[in-house]
C-alpha cells in the first residue's frame, strides 16, 4: 500500500482552502481542523472604526473611518453616523460596534464592523449623560459616568447584540465625566476624568459579568481628563489628555488583572488636550487618534506596541479632521484574543 503525506489541501487555484459540502468523513491518524465560527471571524478580525467628533473652532463631524489595525496607512471611509457630535465614545463585540450618545443627545448607533455602509439606530438611552468611560466584554457594553449637565456616577450597561437593551449596572465610586475606559474580558477600567471639576488621578475597576459598584483600582502618575485609551486583554493604556495645568503627551499603563498605580509607558507624538473615547486595538497594537492643538493632529493617528513600552509612532491619517472622537474595534482587549 502506498503512503501519502499531505500537509495541506487547497482549491484549484491554490489560493484558498477547499469547499466541503454535504456529509463528509475523515479517517486519519493525524488531524483535520475544520473552520469554525461565524464567517466574519475567519481571518476578518482586526478592524477599527473611528468616528464622529467636533471640528475646532466650530462644527461637528459624522464621518466614520475604517482602519486595518495590523497595517499602517490612511483610513478609508466607512460611512456616516446618524449624527455628529463630541464625546461619542465607542465599544464593541467581535462583530458589532456601538457609538454611545454625544453631547445633548441620547441616541446610540451601531455598526457591523465587517460591513461598510454607515450606522443604524441602537436605541435611546435613559439619560443624556455624555463624556463617560466606555468599555466592553464580548457580549456587554458599558458607559460609566458622564454629565448632563450634572455629573453622574451611574454605570449603564447594554447587551451589544440587542438594540435598546439598556440597564442599570451599578455605580462608580464618585460622580464625574471625561473619563476614559478600557477592559479585559472580565474587568472594565475607568481612567481619570473631572470629579466634579477637579481633574483626577483616580483609576476604578468594574466587574462586568456580575455588575455592582466599581472600586478603587489605583492612581495615574498624572491626573488627566479626555485621555485616549487602548489595550489588550492584559494591559490598559491611557495617553495624552488635559492635565491640571498643561496638555499631556505621556502614556501610562496598568496590568488589568492586578490593582495598582499607573506605570510610565512612553509618549505620544505631541501633547494633546483631546483623545478618542473607546479602544481601537488588537492583541499587540493599540491606536490613538484626534490630537488637539497639535498641527495636523485632527487627522493624525499614532500606534504603540502594547506589549513593549516605548514611544508612539505614526500610523496614518483619518479621512477628515475631528476631535473628541469615538472608536471601537472587533479585536479590542475586552474580547477573547
Amino acid at each position: 500500500m502506498s503512503q501519502f503525506k499531505i500537509n495541506s489541501i487547497t482549491d484549484k487555484s491554490g489560493t484558498s482552502g477547499p469547499v466541503i459540502a454535504g456529509v463528509s468523513t475523515n479517517n486519519s491518524t493525524g488531524c483535520m481542523i475544520i473552520p469554525a465560527g461565524p464567517t466574519e471571524h475567519r481571518g476578518g478580525r482586526g478592524r477599527g472604526v473611528i468616528g464622529s467628533g467636533q471640528n475646532i473652532p466650530s462644527g461637528v463631524v459624522n464621518t466614520m473611518n475604517l482602519i486595518t489595525i495590523a497595517t499602517t496607512g490612511d483610513a478609508t471611509d466607512f460611512g456616516d453616523l446618524s449624527y455628529g457630535q463630541a464625546y461619542r465614545g465607542g465599544l464593541a463585540s467581535s462583530t458589532r460596534g456601538i457609538f454611545v450618545n454625544g453631547q445633548g443627545d441620547a441616541t446610540f448607533d451601531f455598526v457591523t464592523i465587517s460591513s461598510q455602509g454607515g450606522a443604524n439606530d441602537f436605541g435611546e438611552a435613559t439619560s443624556n449623560h455624555m463624556g463617560g468611560a466606555t468599555f466592553n466584554s464580548s457580549t456587554r457594553g458599558f458607559r460609566a459616568g458622564g454629565a448632563d449637565p450634572s455629573h453622574t456616577s451611574n454605570i449603564m450597561g447594554m447587551v451589544i447584540a440587542s438594540t435598546g437593551s439598556f440597564y442599570d449596572a451599578g455605580d462608580l465610586t464618585q460622580a464625574g465625566t471625561y473619563m476614559s475606559g478600557a477592559s479585559s474580558p472580565t474587568r472594565g477600567i475607568s481612567f481619570g476624568g473631572a470629579v466634579p471639576s477637579t481633574t483626577t488621578k483616580s483609576i476604578e475597576v468594574f466587574t462586568m459579568a456580575s455588575g455592582g459598584n466599581a472600586i478603587k483600582f489605583g492612581e495615574l502618575i498624572t491626573a488627566r481628563k479626555y485621555a485616549d485609551t487602548t489595550g489588550n486583554s492584559i494591559r490598559a493604556l491611557a495617553a495624552g489628555g488635559e492635565g491640571p495645568s498643561s496638555n499631556l503627551d505621556s502614556i501610562e499603563f496598568v496590568t488589568i488583572a492586578t490593582d495598582g498605580n499607573g506605570t510610565d509607558f512612553g509618549d505620544i507624538n505631541s501633547a494633546t488636550s483631546t483623545g478618542k473615547n473607546g479602544v481601537v486595538s488588537n492583541a499587540t497594537r493599540g491606536i490613538f487618534a484626534g490630537f488637539y492643538p497639535a498641527s495636523g493632529g485632527g487627522q493624525r493617528m499614532d500606534f504603540v506596541t502594547i506589549t513593549s513600552a516605548g514611544n508612539a509612532q505614526d500610523f496614518g491619517d483619518l479621512t477628515t479632521a475631528a476631535y473628541y472622537t469615538g472608536g471601537c474595534s472587533d479585536s479590542n482587549g475586552g474580547l477573547a484574543q
